[in-house]
C-alpha cells in the first residue's frame, strides 16, 4: 500500500478572509483588465448582480448594462453582487449597438457568447485585447444584429440534455478563460 503525503486543510475564517482582502483605494489604483463586458437584455436583476461581482473579481474595466438589463441601485442586484456594484464602473446603454460601436471605435474586439453556425469552442478562441463580451438574455440570448457585428462567437461545450447555462455562470467560465489567456501572454 502506497503512503499517501495527505495535506491537512483548515477553512479561513472571515477575520483571515479579509485581512488577505486588498483595500478599495488599493484596487482603485490598479489599472483594470483591458475587458469590457456588454450585457444585452438580461431580464434577471439576481443574474446582473452576480455578473457584477464576477466583474469586481477579475477587476474589468467597465460594464455595459443595455436595454432592459436592470441598473443599480436595486435591491436584487446588491443581493447577490454584495456591494460589487458600488466598485465596478458601469453605464447604461438604451441601445446595445451604440455601445458595440463605441467600443468597436476603441478598438475592442467584440466577442459573443452565443450559438451560432460558426461558434469556436471558449477554450481555443483567439482573443485579442482590448476584449468586449457580450452575453445575452437568458431566453432569446443575443440580439442577432449584435451577433452579427461580432468579430468572434465563443460558446461553451454542452455534454447534457440542455444546450445552454445560466448567463451569469456561462459569464463566470467565460471571463476566467479570457482571464487566463491574457495571462499567458
Amino acid at each position: 500500500m502506497k503512503d499517501f503525503n495527505i495535506t491537512k486543510y483548515r477553512k479561513l475564517t472571515y477575520e483571515e478572509i479579509q485581512s488577505r482582502r486588498p483595500q478599495q483605494e488599493q484596487v482603485l489604483k490598479t489599472p483594470p483588465q483591458p475587458i469590457a463586458v456588454v450585457l444585452d437584455n438580461i431580464r434577471s436583476l439576481y443574474n446582473v448582480g452576480a455578473i457584477f461581482r464576477t466583474a469586481d473579481g477579475v477587476h474589468l474595466e467597465k460594464l455595459y448594462l443595455c436595454g432592459i438589463t436592470g441598473t443599480p441601485s436595486r435591491n436584487e442586484i446588491r443581493k447577490t453582487s454584495l456591494g460589487a456594484e458600488e466598485v465596478v464602473p458601469w453605464v447604461y446603454k438604451k441601445d446595445t449597438m451604440q455601445a458595440i460601436e463605441e467600443l468597436r471605435e476603441k478598438g475592442y474586439q467584440i466577442v459573443v457568447l452565443e450559438h451560432t453556425d460558426a461558434s469556436v469552442d471558449y477554450r481555443r478562441a483567439a482573443y485579442r485585447f482590448p476584449l468586449c463580451l457580450v452575453v445575452g438574455h437568458e431566453f432569446h440570448g443575443i440580439q442577432d444584429k449584435v451577433v452579427e457585428a461580432a468579430d468572434l462567437a465563443i460558446e461553451i461545450p454542452m455534454h447534457g440534455v440542455k444546450q445552454s447555462l445560466n448567463v451569469s455562470v456561462a459569464f463566470g467560465i467565460a471571463i476566467y478563460q479570457i482571464m487566463s489567456c491574457r495571462e499567458d501572454k
